[in-house]
């Protein structure tokens, strides 16, 4: 089990006391620019140099805190950071200014927990055994209830949730969050920004079904992932302007005939050679349809693109751009108000080196507090992507054990209500 130890400049009796009572907790600051990640060069940051980005200001000052991690199993990956100010550790299930230890996390405005990380998945993903099954066994083998279940929708011809997916929202003694993630498909981005008919009237049909049958609050991602599709070719009706509208229009159009129980959110694919484009800025719809702003990020368990930890997979760096800062920092430092989801993540396994994902696992849980923007992480559980890539979290005992432990933090133990 990881100890988190605190080196302070107060007295030893004090410091074994606070040791003594805070033993089950962990610690953890907001992310620092200029994180030198892990992993294979080209992908990381190039020594020494400069981010050229503006850093996040600490809300207060205080004296610098040197904080340290140690693995009573074996050694860790985590450097020494130090902390100032706003920066400072964070205690488990209390990140964001929460009060007391003894007051529980809850759901306020937008689906944003007033502490705490809400703790999801998208069960079974690529195979036919995704829906109630595959997220009662996920459930089962994990060990706990998950507050988020992601599904996957495209076209026109169905509207959402289905009865299904309500079933798993409103299951008695098991309510969930759906996050509902829609490709239109019908046409190009900027047909549908213009009032494409038959986009438009499955869009009526789909605010009729919100307002008669399901009225709770939801996730409601508009086509996630989309600067993989980016065409920035005069009239390519897919350039990143066409995709901003094209989201904008979705959302007013559903908000005008009364859906207003959507909590939009704009997913990301952060992938470096994307995000660093020029255009990439120009996706953003506006802060007036965006509730949220999420990102689908996989940390790899073989050395080379992707091999780290945390704090790699939420802030990947190119050596080739070294003026990126990382997505997480991006983020914060474009749109600070806005509170982010991980909306996939996971490790892909490889049999050479097996023992990484129960090592990032154990990472998640001693980093996560240096992230205080993250209020929720969705999990992708698939045993075989486009590649064939398996993100399952029993891929070994050892990554069950350590899945396990992650999801019974007290920072991911948020009430639904």
């Amino acid at each position: 089990m990881r100890q988190i130890l605190h080196v302070t400049a107060l007295g030893t009796a004090f410091a074994m006391s606070v040791a003594a009572t805070l033993a089950w907790a962990w610690t953890g600051g907001v992310e620092q620019l200029g994180l030198t990640p892990y992993g294979d060069p080209v992908v990381t940051a190039a020594p020494g140099a400069s981010t050229a980005y503006r850093k996040i200001q600490p809300a207060e000052t205080t004296s610098p805190t040197a904080t340290f991690t140690a693995d009573l199993d074996r050694p860790s990956r985590i450097r020494p950071t130090v902390l100032s100010g706003a920066e400072r550790p964070l205690r488990q299930g209390l990140p964001g200014g929460a009060a007391s230890a003894r007051k529980p996390c809850h759901l306020a405005d937008k689906l944003v927990p007033t502490c705490g990380v809400l703790w999801g998945v998208a069960p079974g993903a690529r195979t036919e055994e995704r829906g109630p099954g595959a997220l009662a066994d996920f459930e089962r083998k994990t060990g706990r209830h998950q507050a988020i279940y992601h599904a996957y929708h495209h076209g026109i011809r169905q509207v959402f949730p289905t009865e299904q997916e309500i079933a798993i929202a409103r299951q008695p003694g098991r309510k969930r969050i759906l996050l509902l993630n829609w490709k239109p498909e019908s046409t190009t981005w900027a047909g549908i920004a213009r009032g494409d008919r038959r986009t438009d009237a499955f869009l009526d049909r789909m605010a009729e079904h919100l307002r008669r049958d399901f009225r709770e609050p939801f996730y409601f991602a508009i086509h996630h992932e989309a600067e993989d599709q980016v065409r920035e070719r005069r009239g390519s009706g897919y350039t990143a302007r066409d995709y901003a509208a094209m989201f904008r229009h979705v959302v007013q159009r559903l908000r005008a005939h009364g859906a207003t129980n959507m909590v939009t959110v704009l997913v990301h694919m952060a992938y470096v050679p994307h995000t660093t484009k020029s255009w990439f800025s120009d996706m953003y719809p506006g802060d007036d349809v965006v509730d949220w702003i999420g990102f689908d990020t996989y940390s790899y368990s073989d050395p080379g693109y992707g091999h780290g930890d945390f704090a790699e997979l939420l802030n990947r760096r190119s050596a080739l751009k070294p003026g990126w800062p990382g997505f997480y920092n991006w983020v914060r430092a474009r749109h600070p108000g806005k509170p982010l989801m991980v909306a996939e993540w996971g490790v892909w396994f490889s049999k050479r080196n097996p023992g990484h994902m129960a090592e990032f696992y154990r990472e998640v849980g001693q980093q996560i507090g240096r992230f205080p923007a993250i209020k929720a992480m969705v999990h992708f559980e698939t045993p075989a992507n486009q590649k064939g890539q398996d993100s399952s979290v029993d891929c070994t005992p050892a990554a069950l054990r350590e899945y396990r432990r992650l999801g019974k933090l007290p920072v991911f133990q948020v009430s639904l209500g």
